[in-house]
């Protein structure tokens, strides 16, 4: 995927003691949320201990996506489907070279692994990666609590790492939060990659890469679009110098608000009319470029079963999500920003959430999701062809100026 292979242990949090799976089922575990509620459980994955902000996720299907999507950076992933890990790991699913995520919760992990990709168990490929893990826990308890609670921080701890409760509520409780956290430049590429255009070269895209999923050039490759993936520290000289059509600005993990270094770029594309695109944490970028703030939700968006509207046409789509922040911007008027109008074109019709942006005088759009469907449903992947659309008709001349 054109990511830098890091340790697993490198910047999550995590305390592996072991990455043996053998027996791991029977090794006690205990989940320590931060306001006190515990639960006991059995060792899944790695053995040892790790810290994150505990969140869940909703979809049924797609648990290899979610582990190496780099938006759940320092995030322990509670699983509410009951039954995980049946369909095993394989070679061509996953979004980035490494897991993740920080830990992962769930109730029933599969016994064996069946399907004719398989080659390993879930279980193996998180002792592998170092992802301390815990089973047989009530998923529906913890995932009720959440809700009611909000997403906190969270502790797992397994084999030699259990210890008093009040020892390991101590320890959850000095980890960090992830409010005011900036972590898209510890998940993006250190070195700029390209990923050629399937068939016929029709454009050229920069893609700012604050935690890029696979997929994504992918689904632009598939189109005709080179796409050129850039570290997230690159400068508005770095997108130029490719001689873009486009500009796209990934996902990513961490809170938008203190996203500085991109903001300045998105609005240095913005200044120049290229045709902008940005998805999840560039939705974010997009809000607070037009001088929208954003804030943190109670629990977040996380599954692929959500449903937007896009207003543009009123039709409605089950979309894949993993935000826990969002833009804070009027639903139903037109604002005035330094680049034009703008106005909110898609909502999350659970709670009304900004799902989308669009500027009325510019040609730049943002979701808030995540419309190249690894894993979730294809209803939002015109998204894509919306965005070569732009490129196709916006005149050129002036945009590298």
């Amino acid at each position: 995927m054109g990511r830098d292979p890091q340790s697993p242990d490198q910047q999550d949090g995590r305390r592996t003691m072991t990455t043996s799976t053998r027996g791991t089922g029977k090794v006690p575990a205990v989940l320590v949320l931060e306001d006190g509620r515990i639960f006991r459980g059995r060792a899944y994955g790695a053995v040892g201990e790790t810290f994150g902000e505990a969140v869940f996720s909703t979809g049924m299907t797609g648990y290899q996506e979610t582990l190496t999507d780099p938006s759940y950076h320092r995030q322990v992933v509670v699983m509410t489907a009951p039954h995980v890990g049946n369909t095993g790991v394989n070679d061509e699913d996953a979004e980035s070279k490494r897991i993740w995520v920080s830990g992962y919760v769930v109730r029933d992990p599969a016994r064996t692994p069946s399907n004719w990709r398989s080659r390993r168990s879930l279980d193996d490929e998180l002792a592998a990666q170092g992802v301390v893990g815990i089973s047989g826990i009530d998923t529906r308890a913890l995932t009720r609590h959440l809700r009611e609670r909000g997403a906190m921080r969270v502790g797992i701890f397994s084999g030699d790492a259990v210890r008093d409760d009040a020892a390991l509520l101590a320890r959850v409780q000095e980890a960090p939060q992830m409010a005011g956290a900036d972590l898209s430049a510890e998940v993006a590429t250190s070195e700029p990659y390209v990923v050629p255009a399937i068939g016929e070269k029709k454009f050229t895209v920069a893609a700012v890469d604050l935690g890029i999923k696979g997929m994504t050039p992918q689904r632009m490759a598939e189109r005709g679009i080179e796409v050129h993936v850039l570290p997230a520290t690159a400068t508005v000289e770095d997108v130029y110098a490719v001689e873009p059509d486009g500009v796209f600005f990934s996902n990513g993990p961490g809170d938008p608000a203190t996203a500085d270094h991109p903001v300045a770029l998105m609005r240095a594309v913005l200044e120049r009319g290229t045709p902008l695109f940005g998805i999840c944490f560039g939705n974010q970028i997009l809000g607070r470029a037009l001088g929208f703030g954003t804030y943190k939700l109670k629990y977040g968006h996380r599954g692929i079963n959500q449903p937007v509207q896009d207003r543009t046409t009123g039709k409605v789509e089950v979309t894949a999500h993993n935000h826990g922040f969002a833009v804070d911007a009027p639903l139903d008027e037109v604002s005035d920003t330094p680049f034009g109008r703008a106005e909110v074109s898609h909502v999350c019709l659970n709670d009304n959430v900004v799902e989308g942006l669009q500027l009325l005088d510019k040609p730049a759009f943002s979701v808030q999701y995540h419309p190249e469907a690894a894993a979730g449903p294809h209803d939002a992947a015109y998204l894509f062809d919306r965005f070569t659309s732009l490129m196709s008709t916006v005149p050129m001349e002036g945009q590298r100026a």
